[in-house]
């Protein structure tokens, strides 16, 4: 069975609604180096609150367009 990663989408957000880490820190209340470490998967969870900050400041009502879960592959030889 494969091993699953859970990945906080910060990157394509700001790509997708055409906004800045800081403009999305000022929409979601959110600090700043807080969405800068899951952007750069510097953070290992993420708060339910902040997932519904982001969700109310972009109006995402799909959570996978926040988080997603990827299989990992084996690097075995």
């Amino acid at each position: 069975m494969a091993e699953k990663q859970v990945n906080i989408n910060i990157k394509k957000l700001l790509n997708d609604y055409g906004i800045s880490l800081r403009e999305l820190s000022r929409l979601a209340d959110i600090r700043h180096a807080t969405l800068s470490e899951l952007a750069n998967n510097k953070r290992k969870s993420i708060h339910f609150d902040h997932i519904k900050r982001i969700s109310e400041a972009l109006d995402i009502t799909d959570i996978r367009k926040i988080i997603e879960i990827e299989n990992i592959e084996d690097d075995k030889e």
